[in-house]
């Protein structure tokens, strides 16, 4: 397929550099709207701009709920009115708690721009009766150590800003986006603690394409793993997204859909992302969007286990620079807007997973573990809007930028793979039963760090369990985020077992357990064991150290202090 008509232009009307400080008429601007969409906030900017509007608005706090790895303080913007400061007066409010993610991958710094935009319309304009409604919290720079390698060699293909931008690893190298499940970064462990306090109702994770030619302005996703609970995916997909799609279209005229790039069936199964042409003689490969990734090692799909709604948002890198910004705040505009709206129904209906999730942990109706996923189409093909791009050399650089061609919009009707369905399912564990020994404390810790309440037996307790006993264990080819992905394969087998005082004990009946079973089970995709955390007791003809009961425990036991 051919997409791009190469053009060679410079860029006309730019401003010369800004800063904050060469602001004459002494409004409150980003860095970005100074510049004239040229150059995108340093992280002192992002801290003068939220410090400034603190001053100009008694309804702003601000925390620091973190530190990175460079220790740089990591910003969290609370927007309330009454004002608040506390997780437990947000709870006492009764107001959804919304919470927005910004720079999680540094060189997509759209949603950096668009919250410090959109955080003063909120304090001291348009937006504030959002306020009657919600609490909003922020973390406007959320990879500061990789906002902070600005260069203009980094992602010369999207459409500005010349003036370069960040990278996506924070100062380790790591993915933030990647490191949900596993919690090595600082800056993840910092943002899992602050969901542990904070319990935000809907979480917004803001980034930028970085795939194909399409004519949408802003793709976004739901959580995609089919261990979240059917109806919090349902709610998204069948209700909270289209209104958010319509306003966006009535209101904004942005076009928006479900996030995902060309593909083909072909390549699909042969689990390769890109377009392949057909060889000579060959037939037609069935043309097809697809989404990304079903595991929880990605936000939005992290905070689905969590039984809590969130939305992935990607703004279009071919869109101009600007054009991206305005359309990310637009959407989280229209964000607030529908929970404003719908704020008692959404709470009422994670209100009622938590509480089906626990009632089946405690009478032994839990779900069984899903092992295996296929991404699959919806039931009807739809109509993809295809784009086109042309090239514009960056002034700064001389590097060729790909830009949107905006009028041209080509509708083409195409399958969507949009959502996973589970192929393999396991045990429906009802608790996991860990021995107190050094290397699994490994376990123990990850848990507690995720907020999943771990026990201690206080006396000793006979019970039936399921034992895992691995058959092969498979390695990955590359390796990961300085890990090798493992894969166990194996079967259970039924025993009786006594276990001592001081074995760690996670029951079902509590409403992170979907977060807890692919933490912890065996054949998890995403878990300790894919992550190598528990390499040394990992071979063939061994038993999994981790037993899970498929009856509810009644045991002595106490839960453990907080880390």
């Amino acid at each position: 397929m051919k997409h791009a008509v190469v053009v060679t232009a410079l860029l006309a009307g730019l401003l010369p550099m800004s800063s904050p400080a060469q602001n004459p008429d002494g409004a409150l601007k980003s860095r970005a709207e100074l510049s004239n969409y040229e150059e995108t906030s340093r992280y002192a900017d992002v801290i003068n701009f939220f410090d400034e509007l603190q001053r100009r608005s008694p309804l702003v706090r601000i925390e620091t709920f973190g530190h990175s790895k460079e220790d740089r303080a990591l910003p969290l913007v609370i927007l309330a009115d009454p004002p608040i400061s506390q997780p437990r007066e947000a709870a006492a409010s009764g107001k959804p708690v919304v919470f927005v993610i910004a720079n999680i991958h540094a060189g997509e710094v759209e949603g950096k721009e668009a919250m410090q935009a959109l955080s003063r319309r909120i304090a001291t304009d348009d937006l504030r009766s959002l306020l009657r409604d919600l609490v909003i919290l922020i973390a406007p720079i959320y990879n500061a150590d990789g906002n902070e390698r600005i260069d203009l060699k980094n992602r010369t293909d999207q459409y500005g800003p010349i003036g370069g931008v960040g990278v996506r690893e924070n100062a380790s190298g790591l993915d933030l986006n990647r490191d949900y499940m596993k919690l090595e970064a600082p800056e993840t462990q910092a943002l899992v603690a602050l969901f542990n306090r904070w319990d935000p109702l809907l979480t917004v994770d803001l980034h930028t394409t970085d795939g194909s030619y399409h004519s949408y302005h802003l793709t976004y996703s739901p959580p995609l793993n089919p261990m979240a609970d059917p109806k919090l995916i349902e709610y998204e997909r069948a209700k909270m997204l289209p209104s958010i799609t319509e306003a966006m279209q009535a209101k904004h005229h942005y076009r928006t859909y479900y996030y995902g790039n060309f593909s083909t069936k072909e390549a699909l199964d042969q689990e390769l992302d890109r377009f392949a042409e057909p060889k000579a003689g060959e037939p037609e490969p069935t043309r097809i969007w697809r989404t990304f990734d079903h595991r929880p090692r990605f936000g939005n799909n992290y905070v689905g286990l969590r039984n809590r709604l969130a939305i992935l948002s990607e703004a279009y890198s071919h869109l101009d620079f600007r054009g991206r910004v305005e359309s990310t705040e637009a959407f989280v505009e229209e964000i607030f807007n529908y929970t404003a709206a719908h704020g008692t129904e959404m709470i009422a209906l994670t209100r009622e997973l938590d509480a089906e999730t626990v009632r089946r942990g405690l009478d032994g109706t839990g779900r069984p573990f899903c092992a295996e996923f296929e991404m699959r189409p919806l039931p009807e093909p739809v109509n993809l809007l295809v784009g086109d791009v042309t090239k514009i050399k960056n002034p700064k650089s001389g590097i060729d930028m790909v830009a949107m061609v905006a009028d041209k919009v080509t509708p083409m009707r195409m399958p969507d793979f949009g959502i996973f369905a589970p192929t393999r399912q396991t045990i429906a564990a009802s608790a996991y039963l860990l021995p107190a020994e050094i290397g699994l404390r490994v376990a123990v810790e990850k848990a507690r760090m995720h907020g999943i309440a771990v026990e201690e037996l206080t006396a000793p307790e006979e019970m039936e369990v399921e034992t895992f006993l691995i058959d092969s264990l498979q390695r990955a080819a590359r390796p990961f985020a300085g890990h090798t992905a493992t894969k166990l394969a194996g079967h259970y087998q039924r025993k009786t077992m006594k276990f001592p005082a001081g074995t760690f004990l996670v029951r079902a009946g509590q409403p992170l357990w979907p977060l807890a079973q692919y933490l912890v089970d065996p054949e998890s995709d995403d878990g300790l064991v894919a992550w190598n955390f528990l390499d040394a007791y990992l071979a063939a003809g061994k038993s999994y150290p981790v037993y899970a009961a498929t009856k509810p425990v009644s045991a002595s036991a106490r839960v453990m202090e907080k880390p």
